[in-house]
């Protein structure tokens, strides 16, 4: 699922009307406002922090490059295995490294000038995109180095995620952060919804070749924001950095069972309800139209993501935020669930799968399935939207600075590997069952299992942004 502080609210909180367990209407929703709010997403943090806003606007170009390249690579190695299963490799194969990176790397943001920590990290990252443009111009038809570099570049992002989540606290005041939540939503949106969009155009015209270079120019805008930055060193910090400090990280998130439990929702979501890597077989040889229809499938959930955050004004007063989670993530399996109907009847109609070329014309598509396929899609990128809007307003207003950098590595970590174990199930379902099989399937699973867990954790169902506890 997608990635979003501390809700102190700037009203001082009556214990005598606060109620642990909420019941109807306001288990989700905050006390009456005492003024009228607006649906808009709130711009104050870009104009009060001027380095939160070269930050914001130089993650959201240099990400829609980024997003070029993951639509790239999977339709790079589709191209020369035909093999939906060797796509969903590359998710498996970056997921222990990244795993372990991402951990590390948030030791390191706790540790060392966080300036510095993302860029490092941010220079990995476009070095080997540059290498991936090198490979592809020289027409390099093996296909472990597309792996390996893909891997590298997942583990950077996983360390610039964890240590600029880390950052934002440090640049706005508390009261801001839901705000700044919703802003990284639309940044977000605007970079899955583009970048995607951009790759199957480039892809089906221009070439793999200039896609991933279009990323090396793009990325150039994610150290304009890192560079603007202060010198941010760790409130509190011991000054460790060996894997002790990661285990008291993980000790941390033993003592808290609201941040825990937003880790576990989400892992469900991801792992069950993730079918991108069946993006490139749907559009080769069941919806077709090719690279355009995986560019359109790929942005429909950036699309419905970008369009909630910017109606999120209201989000950042809501208060019983563990069963706002909850519901979201629900919402989003019963979206999977439709969209893994759309493929199976889909299916029943299309003809016997054969050689598809990947660049295949989006005339030849079924528009009808298309389409519905991009609305699911579109619903299930809003419902996640809101589910990470809370996850990281919960993450960061329990969270202590000195450890924040190690619980947003956690936080990372979960975020970008769930879907790679979600590549691995659905690569390996699809391969021994069908192409619509996984989401349908996954889509109920989420929405039971979600079900279950919040339901057997007062805490989290009760959890209360007036008063937020780990």
């Amino acid at each position: 699922m997608s990635d979003n502080r501390d809700l102190d609210d700037p009203l001082q909180r009556d214990d005598a009307l606060r109620s642990d367990e909420p019941s109807g209407v306001d288990s989700v929703h905050s006390a009456e406002p005492l003024t009228r709010r607006s649906r808009f997403v709130d711009l104050t943090p870009l104009r009060r922090s001027p380095a939160f806003a070269r930050l914001w606007v130089g993650g959201a170009i240099s990400g829609i490059g980024g997003q070029m390249t993951i639509v790239a690579v999977g339709l790079h190695i589709y191209s020369i295995t035909q093999s939906t299963f060797a796509v969903s490799l590359v998710g498996v194969f970056a997921l222990v490294p990244m795993i372990v990176f991402g951990l590390y790397g948030g030791v390191l943001a706790d540790t060392f000038d966080r300036r510095r920590v993302a860029l490092i990290s941010a220079i990995v990252a476009w070095l080997s995109t540059v290498s991936l443009a090198t490979l592809a111009w020289l027409q390099v038809d093996t296909v472990w180095p597309f792996y390996l570099l893909a891997t590298i570049i997942s583990v950077a992002a996983t360390v610039i995620s964890a240590t600029r989540a880390s950052i934002v606290p440090r640049l706005l005041p508390k009261e801001l952060l839901p705000a700044a939540s919703a802003l990284n939503g639309i940044s977000i949106g605007t970079m899955v919804t583009v970048g995607p969009a951009l790759a199957g155009i480039l892809v089906a015209t221009a070439g793999i070749q200039w896609t991933y270079t279009v990323d090396v120019v793009l990325f150039v805008a994610a150290f304009v924001g890192i560079f603007s930055l202060p010198r941010i060193v760790p409130e509190g910090s011991t000054g460790r950095a060996g894997f002790s400090a990661v285990a008291d990280g993980l000790h941390f998130l033993k003592s808290a069972p609201n941040v825990r439990m937003s880790f576990i929702v989400d892992i469900v979501a991801m792992t069950f309800g993730q079918p991108r890597v069946l993006f490139p077989a749907v559009g080769a040889v069941l919806i077709g139209g090719g690279a355009i229809t995986v560019g359109i499938l790929t942005a429909a959930g950036a699309i419905g993501a970008l369009l909630c955050s910017v109606m999120s004004g209201r989000l950042g007063h809501v208060r019983w935020q563990g069963r706002a989670v909850q519901r979201a993530i629900a919402v989003y399996g019963a979206f999977i669930a439709a969209f893994g109907v759309v493929l199976l009847f889909t299916s029943l109609g299309a003809p016997k799968p054969g050689m598809h070329s990947i660049t295949e014309s989006i005339t030849d598509a079924n528009v009808g399935a298309l389409v519905l396929a991009a609305v699911f899609l579109a619903g299930a990128g809003a419902a996640d939207n809101v589910s990470a809007i809370f996850r990281t307003t919960i993450l960061q207003s329990a969270v202590p600075d000195s450890m924040r950098g190690r619980i947003q590595g956690v936080f990372t970590v979960v975020v970008t590997g769930g879907p790679r174990i979600g590549d691995a199930y659905i690569g390996v379902l699809a391969a021994v069952a069908a192409v619509w099989f996984p989401p349908l399937l996954g889509g109920i699973v989420i929405m039971v299992l979600v079900t279950v867990l919040v339901r057997a954790s007062a805490g989290f169902r009760g959890y209360d942004a007036q008063n937020p506890l780990p």
